[in-house]
């Protein structure tokens, strides 16, 4: 790595670029850690732009990650400069480059919040919104999360952080507004077999609140809200507090195997993983062993390892998949899906028996 790979946003911390090259490389924040012999309390910081680059920092960065010296200690500078300016609280110039890190047409179109179309109403809104007084108390509140979500962007994907930020924002919004039983692992975890017949039901506005319900009896808040431009994400889950917890959900894909697939995932991730962590899901292509623990639960509670062998045997035509699906007690669009994922079929095959669904008929709670 040289210097002259290097193409940093000068609005954005060194860690940004630092995250680019760890992607690059196929390098985790606990790699990084390592390699730079800290603690991933520090990568973290580091990374996030929450912990200055020091010139003992810029020499090791040079000799482990690329670039030189100096760039790393002109970068930080720069940054430091750039966060000085752009959290002026008085300075309009930093409302306006904040306003257009968010999706704010979204955000209006979705009902999220209301303006009366003046630009300093749309910044008013956007700061009740986020529960902040000024674009510098945002990027405080906001800035571990932001870090998160940097991280895990894919550049094939183009999301923005501010973007999935507020999508995240709406979910804890949305959560505070219903009343769930405080949080019982063992009683989720036996409330999942009940759901996992829900899969069956065809319309979204029919199984989505009974949904709600078991999850809510179970200390799980259960939100469905549609992803604005900028956000990829599928699925999202976080502890608001240490009695309740949250999923949130997009239906990115509008299709029965995609959306129980993702919320068996999150399901997952509570159960068996931090309660202290964000897991995003948002077609990057950072990978982590709790993602692939998440997806085998997902898997094995929707087909249970004893059943697997059905869809590794059954001939491979319409009836027998209907047969199979019925047999294993979930939608044919799932055991569909799940051919796919095993390569037995094509990902273009068998896709008319997945149901499709759209905005209109999805409860949106």
């Amino acid at each position: 790595m040289n210097e002259r790979n290097f193409q940093p946003n000068w609005m954005s911390a060194p860690g940004a670029t630092i995250a680019d090259i760890l992607k690059e490389q196929g390098l985790s924040i606990d790699d990084f850690a390592k390699l730079m012999g800290c603690s991933q309390t520090r990568a973290e910081r580091l990374l996030g732009g929450r912990e200055a680059i020091t010139i003992e920092m810029a020499k090791l960065l040079a000799q482990r990650v690329g670039g030189s010296t100096s760039f790393w200690m002109s970068r930080e500078q720069q940054y430091r400069d750039d966060v000085g300016y752009l959290q002026s609280e008085g300075d309009r110039s930093a409302a306006d480059i904040w306003l257009s890190e968010l999706p704010v047409r979204d955000m209006t179109k979705f009902g999220w919040f209301a303006s009366n179309g003046t630009h300093e109403s749309k910044i008013a809104a956007c700061l009740d919104f986020f529960g902040v007084t000024n674009v510098r108390a945002w990027r405080e509140k906001y800035r571990d999360v932001l870090s998160v979500v940097s991280f895990r962007t894919s550049p094939a994907f183009e999301s923005q952080p501010g973007a999935v930020l507020a999508w995240l924002r709406y979910g804890e919004i949305k959560s505070a507004e219903i009343d769930c039983e405080a949080w019982d692992s063992e009683k989720f975890a036996d409330a999942l077999f009940a759901i996992r017949k829900l899969t069956r039901v065809k319309e979204p506005n029919s199984f989505v609140p009974e949904l709600q319900q078991i999850c809510a009896g179970c200390g799980v808040a259960l939100i469905i809200a549609r992803a604005p431009s900028g956000c990829r994400a599928s699925g999202a889950t976080r502890f608001i507090s240490t009695d309740k917890a949250m999923i949130l959900l997009s239906f990115r894909f509008l299709s029965d195997d995609q959306f129980w697939f993702t919320f068996f995932h999150e399901a997952g991730h509570l159960l068996l993983h931090n309660k202290n962590a964000l897991f995003l899901e948002d077609g990057s292509d950072v990978t982590v062993d709790e993602e692939i623990e998440a997806n085998r639960f997902a898997g094995d509670i929707l087909v249970p390892p004893h059943v697997q062998p059905i869809l590794r045997s059954t001939p491979l035509t319409k009836e027998n998949i209907i047969r199979a699906a019925v047999r294993i007690g979930v939608s044919r669009g799932i055991i569909v899906g799940q051919l796919q994922h095993m390569d037995r079929i094509k990902p273009t095959q068998f896709n008319w028996l997945k149901r499709r669904y759209n905005w209109g008929q999805i409860y949106a709670g």
